[in-house]
């Protein structure tokens, strides 16, 4: 998998060098080109993990960048507005995510999105305790967590 994405920088960097043009646009379409020159060239192979997960991983950066967005915009309002629409809960998670580098990037991207703060990790590693400025429905809160930032991100890490 690190030799298809070294290849393919590499084919975006040669793509740069062809066009002689330096620019993020120009260096995102020579990537797009060299995954599927990638994807063309390893039709026959077994090992096809790379090409499952780029796409995911473009999706989770897209859905995490969404949810920043509209997490951002939730709070803006609250703050420029007279009235506060806050309901702060604390919600007890009971997650997928096993290992350490899992649990650990899960509550990084919760944490990351305003209006949310991991509180703790339990001692047997099965639930996090999440501080959630706007909850107006528990179970959905979790349902979101759960199929949004979790999912995708064990389907890119396992």
């Amino acid at each position: 998998m690190v030799k298809q994405f070294l290849m393919n920088l590499l084919l975006a960097f040669i793509w740069i060098a062809l066009t002689g043009v330096l620019a993020y646009a120009n260096f995102m379409f020579g990537f797009a080109i060299g995954f599927f020159l990638l994807w063309v060239m390893n039709l026959n192979e077994s090992d096809r993990r790379y090409f499952t997960r780029v796409p995911k991983i473009i999706s989770f950066f897209l859905y995490f960048l969404y949810e920043m967005i509209r997490a951002n915009v939730q709070v803006a309002y609250d703050m420029i507005t007279p009235r506060f629409f806050m309901q702060p809960g604390i919600v007890r998670y009971p997650m997928n995510a096993r290992s350490d580098f899992e649990i650990n990037l899960l509550s990084t991207v919760i944490s990351l999105t305003p209006g949310t703060l991991i509180l703790d990790v339990s001692e047997d590693r099965s639930v996090l305790y999440i501080h959630v400025m706007y909850l107006k429905d528990k179970d959905r809160f979790i349902q979101q967590i759960k199929e949004g930032f979790e999912r995708r991100l064990l389907e890119i890490i396992r």
